[in-house]
């Protein structure tokens, strides 16, 4: 296949926020390479686009003429970044033992553990001590039955649907309204863009309230194009080390608990001079701090609020817990990806890369960027993306063509000294003026960070 073959136009989502007649940035490199049922490189590819044309626009916006864009080299291995890193020469941990399949009474449900308290609710929901138990538990009850116990007790786990059972769900039907990115918007007085020393998103500061893949893999690429990116994670839920080091380039990290009256007190602060807020916790957690999209546009009219959340924020699933590989589950996919296990039954399967959280987290920054790059033409407002209606878009593509075979993509990877160790990592997937994009520093030490600005990178 060649480079002129079309990738899905997700970059149109942001047509309302684009200059008129604005191109979509360019890509470089084969079509396919997973060749799979479902176009996963299509999903990935197109996300990616339209955060490469997000940051086009951008540069457009602040009198720059960057040109952006993108290759299906660096792409493959920005969707497979946690697989790629090595600290200290040794792999990373992927899915704890208790995450995963597991055959029911009447077919298959999908676990999720990796979190210590996670893990717990799903002990506590199947009413067992140890987790040696679980498969024999499991297999007492209806896939249905675990869905919801486990569900109940705080905990992940999706009965395995085909996608016809899925859509004929009521969270199904409800993700169906939504658009794979929902756009807010309202008009406002032009404003001048943020500037500041060094990349083209120099002077740009982001709040970063999300976890685990998604969020925060978009908005490390945010922090490699020069933007003050700000994670801020609760005390009582730390982010799994890996997982960090995997999306904490390029960014700082504090820890706050935003119920103690001092730590409220400085994110009130933070959010005056804020450009960006990114969320992606649940929207009860959110509204108790007046973090939700709603109360944040109200305080501060000029921020963009990109938010994402497993399910869709409508119908009846809204504010369920959710990862990428419960939605696969749910969704349809792991059926679709199905086959003949070593036993010489079927079981399911899973796409070759957690790409529904790629794109998501992709289009989360596309979103932010476009957004502020608005306000030069007197847009301003907020986005929302979900895993579920990411899932439903890709479901909705044309598969490879007959005849497609896989390729293998040599990865692009970088090496560096960091507070973890020594690290070989996928560099951000964007190339810039033709050379490849570069995170400005590694993953700094977990929570070292102050709950402040970034004052020596803007020019007020």
């Amino acid at each position: 296949m060649t480079a002129q073959t079309p990738v899905p136009e997700l970059w149109r989502s942001l047509a309302p926020l684009l200059p008129d007649g604005f191109e979509a940035a360019a890509r470089t490199g084969p079509r396919w390479w997973w060749a799979g049922p479902l176009d996963v490189e299509g999903l990935g590819l197109g996300a990616l686009q339209a955060l490469a044309t997000a940051v086009s626009a951008y540069a457009s916006s602040s009198g720059r003429r960057d040109r952006v864009g993108f290759a299906s080299d660096g792409a493959a291995a920005s969707f497979a970044s946690f697989a790629h890193l090595r600290v200290n020469g040794d792999p990373v941990r992927g899915f704890a033992p208790l995450s995963g399949f597991r055959r029911s009474a009447d077919g298959w449900v999908r676990l999720h553990a990796n979190y210590p308290h996670h893990e717990r609710a799903l002990l506590a929901a199947l009413n067992i001590s140890r987790p040696e138990e679980v498969d024999a538990e499991v297999r007492r009850r209806t896939s249905a039955d675990v869905e919801e116990a486990v569900t109940e007790h705080g905990g992940l786990a999706a009965a395995v649907r085909t996608p016809e059972q899925w859509a004929g769900s009521e969270p199904g039907r409800a993700v169906r309204q939504e658009p794979w990115l929902r756009l807010e918007l309202e008009a406002a007085e032009p404003a001048s863009l943020p500037s500041g020393r060094g990349g083209i998103l120099a002077g740009l500061r982001v709040l970063d309230l999300t976890r685990v893949i998604a969020g925060p893999s978009g908005s490390r690429i945010l922090g490699s194009l020069g933007a003050d990116v700000l994670r801020v994670d609760p005390p009582a839920f730390p982010e799994l080390e890996d997982q960090y080091v995997d999306t904490g380039f390029s960014k700082r990290s504090t820890v706050a608990d935003f119920g103690d009256p001092d730590a409220y007190r400085r994110l009130r602060t933070l959010l005056e001079r804020a450009d960006v807020v990114l969320t992606a916790y649940r929207s009860k957690a959110l509204s108790r701090f007046g973090l939700d999209a709603a109360t944040l546009r109200a305080d501060h009219p000029g921020l963009a609020v990109v938010s994402l959340d497993a399910w869709g924020d409508r119908g009846g699933w809204a504010g369920r817990r959710g990862f990428d590989s419960i939605v696969q589950a749910a969704a349809g996919i792991s059926h679709l990806y199905g086959g003949t296990g070593e036993d010489g039954q079927w079981r399911p399967g899973a796409l070759p890369v957690q790409v529904l959280d790629y794109a998501t987290g992709l289009g989360m920054s596309a979103a932010a960027v476009a957004l502020v790059a608005a306000r030069a033409r007197g847009l301003s407002g907020s986005a929302h993306l979900s895993l579920a209606r990411t899932a439903l878009e890709l479901m909705g593509f044309p598969g490879p063509p007959a005849g497609t075979e896989p390729v293998v993509l040599e990865p692009v990877l970088r090496s560096c000294r960091s507070d973890y160790g020594d690290l070989i990592y996928v560099p951000p997937p964007l190339l810039i003026n033709g050379a490849q994009l570069e995170y400005r520093w590694p993953p700094p030490r977990y929570g070292s960070a102050a709950l402040f600005w970034n004052g020596s990178d803007r020019v007020d």
